[in-house]
């Protein structure tokens, strides 16, 4: 008997699109903290039934599948803590199924990754963490939080602060901005704002001409995820529902540069474009320019306008791409400073006879 559309329900494209992103980050995230930790967890906040009506896997299964199905799984010694946390009684028991055939049918199951489903609310979850932490005097491992809820009640600014606190901890949230906008005025929900965002600010929505209201909260999010949770880095990426409008954003907090690159590169992935979006109205069509096709003329001139007069490193000219700037490594070397170069615009010094090794240094013309 299948499962009724309360318990399961079906994959829209741009849910599709998420999982994307997580699946590809989480590629590259998986081996680069297992390299040097002893415990690296998992944490999927609004982990749901596990599967979608027509057998899609959900989230957790997403995230085990790409860590036991990694071509570098076996030198990833470190244990992997998954913890699954979903507050519905039908929704846990159906996750709990979904996850038992996981494991049955990736038998023997490896000793070093661990599974914790928890039936409760997020926050009540995260609270009970890190009390208990505290208690123990004891920090959280190197953690990748995904928060996917389906509104925004039951996500304090605050928790989120207490949960990744520790430098190697990550936020990949689900911010449904299109909800926050029609409700921000509206005077009924303020608790659940004020704690959304930790300030009361979202309520002078609209009162600056210069942005949307979209626009203002998105910034407004933006920045308490730097300021209170002390991301040092926070990048966003639009989802586009099929009446084109900016229904939520996925924003991911890290303070590694490695998560900025990881991060980006799974999003040029999901949009070939660079505009850090995906809509459900293009979905299954063919994309009309890939990443061969990218306009890198902003990057260049950019580069021009920063470094003007100065030598500078490959390794500061990467970090300069990928910080302030749409970019990807990838779209600096080939794409912008090989061009330069053979212009005669700019002065390389290389430690060998080609390309832009490290310890490469560029001189720009003043």
């Amino acid at each position: 008997m299948a499962a009724p559309k309360t318990t399961v329900w079906h994959l829209d494209p741009h849910t599709k699109a998420k999982h994307d992103l997580l699946k590809f980050y989480l590629g590259g995230w998986f081996p680069v903290l297992s390299s040097y930790n002893g415990r690296i967890v998992f944490l999927d906040g609004f982990a749901g039934p596990g599967r979608y009506d027509s057998g899609e896997p959900g989230s957790p299964l997403i995230a085990l599948d790409t860590l036991l199905t990694h071509s570098y799984f076996s030198n990833m010694k470190c244990e992997f803590l998954f913890f699954f946390c979903e507050a519905k009684k039908d929704r846990f028991e159906s996750l709990s199924q979904q996850v038992a055939g996981y494991k049955e049918a990736h038998q023997p199951w490896p000793e070093n990754v661990k599974i914790q489903l928890v039936h409760s609310e997020f926050s009540d979850t995260i609270t009970s963490l890190v009390e208990h932490l505290r208690s123990q005097k004891r920090r959280l491992a190197p953690t990748f939080a995904f928060v996917d809820p389906f509104g925004f009640s039951g996500l304090p600014m605050s928790l989120l602060a207490d949960l990744l606190s520790f430098n190697s901890c990550e936020l990949f949230v689900n911010y449904m901005v299109d909800h926050v906008n029609r409700f921000a005025t509206a005077g009924n929900v303020d608790h659940h704002l004020e704690a959304l965002f930790g300030t009361a600010e979202y309520k002078n929505v609209g009162q600056d001409p210069s942005r949307s209201r979209q626009q203002f909260l998105h910034d407004l999010y933006e920045r308490q995820l730097t300021d209170v949770c002390k991301f040092t880095y926070v990048q966003s990426f639009a989802m586009i529902n099929k009446t084109g409008h900016i229904g939520y954003y996925l924003f991911h907090g890290t303070r590694d540069v490695k998560g900025v690159e990881l991060m980006k590169n799974a999003m040029w992935k999901v949009d070939p474009g660079g505009g850090y979006q995906f809509s459900d109205r293009l979905a299954g069509q063919d994309v009309l320019f890939t990443e061969s096709d990218v306009n890198t003329e902003p990057l260049r001139q950019a580069i021009l306008d920063r470094y003007k007069g100065k030598r500078i490193s490959i390794a500061a000219l990467e970090q300069f791409t990928l910080i302030h700037t749409p970019y990807r490594k990838t779209h600096l070397r080939k794409p912008v400073l090989t061009p330069l170069e053979k212009a005669g615009v700019i002065r390389v010094e290389r430690p060998g006879k080609s390309g832009f090794p490290d310890g490469t240094w560029v001189t720009f013309p003043s």
